[in-house]
């Protein structure tokens, strides 16, 4: 599943960080429901949080949510540019 509606807050500067997110995993008995994803998603813009930490959030988060290991769930977050640099980070 891909977002391109993440954001999330930098802990430095205050600043607004948009994130295209990318969820990527082996259905087992449960899967992401494409409404519940973004409104999870949602709950990220006010928080303060560096893409590696937030990458390993919603992994561990989605694993626990679909009954999966944080090993069976990938997740790649790639930072819009701001200053001319693109983070991607993936877990």
């Amino acid at each position: 599943m891909v977002s391109d509606e993440l954001t999330a807050m930098c802990p430095i500067t205050n600043q607004p960080d948009f994130y295209t997110a990318r969820i990527e995993y082996r259905p087992r008995e449960l899967c992401l429901e494409s409404k519940s994803l973004k409104i999870y998603l949602s709950r990220f813009r006010e928080q303060g949080a560096f893409c590696e930490a937030l990458a390993v959030q919603i992994r561990d988060e989605v694993a626990v949510a679909l009954a999966l290991e944080p090993s069976d769930v990938r997740v790649s977050l790639r930072q819009k540019a701001r200053g001319g640099i693109t983070i991607t980070a993936s877990t």
